[in-house]
């Protein structure tokens, strides 16, 4: 059985952290954060990416949700695949129930994974389409407090991988910057371990079939 994955490079801690060892995984490939803000791009790329492994893997899990134009992308490339469930990346990390929970009690919530901490502010320029406005020799800093001005605060969410300190201080240290509160919550692997169940399932069942077809 082989299994091959092609994800956001925000999801990578914690799908590293699910997969470490594993020896039915045999190709691991994440592609950049930002494709999302191009979502006919990314779209292509993702495809691209799958695609690739015609041949090569049994199953691919597709590490991203829907976002914005990824429905259905797992019936439409040419490997079996499987896709996360949820309609973004912090969904898959809180669940839909505590991520629609956390929107209602502060509609004004930045959420902060963390490989969106890691990123900091270089991913919020590139998520609000701000890097054209640096290559033209404009600061950030004038846009970034008209948008940021409708929330209210920094949502920190622990999935439970990599150095919790660093990563809070991260987080913390961008929500300074924009003069948010900042806050935690606990996020969950529950979501991306069921995709790994799933895809596995897949992958045996594609190996299998081949083995008779052969």
């Amino acid at each position: 059985m082989r299994v091959g994955i092609v994800a956001c490079d925000i999801l990578k801690h914690e799908i590293e952290a699910l997969t470490a060892g594993d020896e039915d995984i045999v190709h691991r490939e994440y592609l950049e954060f930002a494709l999302h803000v191009y979502p006919e791009e990314m779209r292509e790329k993702v495809m691209e990416a799958v695609n690739r492994l015609e041949g090569k893997v049994d199953a691919v899990l597709i590490g991203y949700a829907t976002c914005q134009s990824l429905g259905s992308l797992d019936k439409m490339v040419r490997v079996p695949s499987v896709m996360l469930e949820g309609d973004d990346c912090i969904s898959v990390l809180m669940g839909p129930r505590p991520y629609a929970e956390a929107k209602a009690e502060c509609t004004g919530t930045w959420f902060s994974s963390p490989g969106w901490a890691q990123q900091g502010m270089d991913a919020v320029i590139k998520e609000l389409h701000l890097d054209s406005m640096v290559e033209e020799g404009y600061s950030p800093e004038f846009f970034l407090g008209i948008i940021f001005d409708a929330y209210k605060r920094c949502l920190f969410i622990d999935t439970g991988v990599g150095d919790k300190d660093e990563l809070v201080r991260m987080s913390l240290d961008f929500a300074q910057q924009l003069k948010l509160p900042h806050t935690c919550t606990v996020g969950t692997l529950d979501n991306i371990g069921a995709a790994l169940l799933r895809v596995k399932h897949l992958a045996r069942e594609a190996a299998a079939g081949g083995h008779q077809n052969g």
